[in-house]
């Protein structure tokens, strides 16, 4: 039985032993193994960068004069297969500071013995090269134990004589002596310049003043060309731009015709099934009811009239029985009138005159009713007149016109009946 084991990228695992008494070493950086239990052995080995800070002090160079140089070193494990193998034998089970110190220690006698072949001006002056120096010279002894050196660097020189800081004054004089004479002879030489310089700078503006005379005209005729042309440019675009606007619009006119003319047409067809649904929808909603109220009408019309017709044949029918009727009615009174009358002329043709002036006196009492009638309405009558006898006279002049009127309306003489003579007469 075993296990599968895993390490991230910043370590190596060394896996040994194995079955059957193997001492192959499996070495996995950034991946697994397979480890056996109870027979194999796995240790780790860390791969992340170690900061050393190499310092050697006092050390002599080769002019004699003791410095102190500190550095700054960046070292790491190889991760090649063989590499990586002699690291481990060399440090695996050991901690990091174990390692540091071991390298540090590496790195300080390889500078301390470089120190010691240079001058302090090498060494100051030229610190890449120097530290280049310590690289190349460290290197191969620290890469057969399985480090690489990623960088070195020198971080500070200095000395407890001051000698770095005279040798810095010497300079610093040597160097301000020089800018001194470097700053007169670069006055004197700019002075002559700038008088030069000032001539042809005259000669320069005069040229350049011409010149730019010049240009000037030449830019307002430039100028003016383009303008014109430009102006020229600007109104055939501006007639081009009005033409294919009117154009355009005009376009643009035509279709908004031909839209409001399918429109149009479109309404007109909208409008036709209106009238068509309309008119099936009167037909459906006036005229079939009012077709069926017409025939409701018409047939009620004709039962009114049959009716009427009915009654009206039964009313003639009725009054035609009435007349019948009346007519037999009137038929036998007339017969009855008749033969009344009948026997009354025979009565009167056989009693003559006598008859007619029984006729007359039966009928003076209805005529003097009819005469007197308006006077029956009368309260009192007064008769003017002056003397009695008058009013005597006046009476008995109505009674003699009496049988005149008589006469008028009956064709009877009452002066030839003997009865009525002396009733009419003066003496009487």
């Amino acid at each position: 039985m075993g296990s599968c084991l895993t390490v991230g990228p910043n370590e190596a695992l060394v896996v040994s032993g194995g079955c059957c008494g193997s001492d192959d070493k499996t070495y996995a950086v950034g991946g697994w193994a397979w480890a056996w239990c109870l027979i194999s052995d796995t240790q780790r080995i860390s791969l992340e960068i170690m900061t050393l800070q190499p310092r050697c002090e006092d050390v002599e160079t080769a002019e004699g004069v003791a410095i102190t140089v500190t550095g700054v070193a960046q070292v790491k494990v190889m991760t090649e297969q063989d590499l990586l193998a002699v690291a481990c034998e060399q440090f695996l089970g050991k901690s990091v500071m174990d390692i540091k110190a071991v390298v540090l220690q590496t790195l300080e006698g390889h500078l301390r013995s470089i120190l010691g072949t240079l001058t302090v001006e090498q060494i100051y002056q030229d610190r890449d090269q120097f530290a280049k120096l310590v690289r190349e010279v460290a290197a191969p002894d620290v890469g057969r134990m399985g480090i690489e050196i990623l960088s070195f660097t020198i971080k500070d020189v200095y000395d407890k004589l001051d000698y770095l800081s005279s040798l810095g004054k010497t300079q610093t004089a040597a160097v301000q002596r020089d800018a001194d004479i470097g700053v007169a002879e670069a006055e004197r030489d700019a002075g002559i310049r700038e008088a030069e310089c000032k001539k042809e700078m005259m000669d320069v503006k005069f040229l350049a003043d011409t010149k730019m005379a010049d240009s000037k005209r030449e830019l307002e005729l430039q100028k003016a060309s383009f303008n014109q042309e430009v102006n020229t440019k600007k109104a055939e675009a501006q007639l081009a731009y009005e033409l294919q606007a009117a154009k355009e619009q005009q376009k643009i006119r035509l279709e908004e015709i031909e839209i409001q003319v399918v429109q149009r047409k479109k309404e007109i067809t909208i409008e036709e099934r209106e009238i068509q649904r309309t008119d099936k929808e009167l037909i459906a909603t006036v005229k079939r009811p009012a077709e069926a109220e017409a025939y409701k009408m018409q047939q009620l019309a004709e039962g009114q009239k049959m009716k009427r017709v009915l009654i009206a044949q039964a009313e003639a029918e009725k009054i035609r029985k009435i007349g019948e009727a009346e007519a037999t009615s009137i038929e036998a009174v007339g017969k009855a009138e008749a033969e009344k009358m009948r026997m009354k002329a025979e009565a009167y043709q056989q009693y003559g005159d006598a008859a007619k002036t029984a006729l007359v006196l039966e009928a003076l009492p209805k005529i003097a009713a009819k005469v007197a009638a308006p006077l029956a309405r009368t309260n009192e009558i007064v008769i003017l007149s002056g003397e009695g006898s008058r009013v005597t006279g006046e009476v008995n002049r109505l009674l003699a016109e009496l049988p005149v009127s008589v006469n008028a309306l009956t064709g009877v003489d009452l002066t030839k009946i003997p009865l009525l003579q002396k009733m009419t007469s003066p003496k009487a």
